[in-house]
């Protein structure tokens, strides 16, 4: 299920990667960053990320300096436990022309245990390539469904 997804995402892709090399090179991180966190490989996922990357998680708690993030997500890779967040729409801009060094995103994202999610960021142009600055995870509630959403929240606090 999730291959046939990950090849539609590239597909919807190419005409945009074609049109501005940055834009492929954004996509290619955000790509590397899924593929690293489905195989479990911490150096690899978090060498996609600045110094001062923050990541922004789904619990209203999860609001994580890069430091924190790797402290809750290492124990997990090192017991093989990645997770899968393949793109399956994305879209992403790249500052003017003046700096072409910022670039920001979001992207409809497929989980098989969350079903249909958001990821949104910003990445920054540096001497190793784009980085990861800003990783912010979300819940899809379909705003039908968001009320009842709300209440179980509020019922548990």
């Amino acid at each position: 299920m999730i291959a046939p997804l990950l090849a539609l995402a590239l597909a919807l892709q190419t005409p945009a990667v074609a049109s501005d090399p940055a834009v492929g090179e954004v996509a290619a991180v955000l790509d590397r960053l899924n593929a690293a966190s489905t195989a479990a490989d911490g150096p690899a996922y978090f060498g996609l990320f600045t110094p001062d990357a923050r990541f922004v998680g789904t619990d209203a708690s999860e609001h994580w300096s890069l430091t924190e993030f790797r402290a809750f997500a290492e124990p997990h890779f090192a017991r093989g436990n990645g997770w899968s967040y393949p793109a399956t729409e994305r879209t992403i801009t790249i500052a003017p022309i003046d700096c072409r060094c910022i670039a920001w995103f979001e992207e409809k994202l497929i989980n098989d245990s969350y079903g249909v999610t958001r990821g949104s960021g910003v990445l920054r142009l540096t001497d190793e390539g784009w980085r990861i600055e800003q990783y912010v995870l979300s819940f899809a509630v379909p705003n039908d469904r968001a009320r009842a959403v709300v209440e179980t929240i509020a019922a548990g606090e």
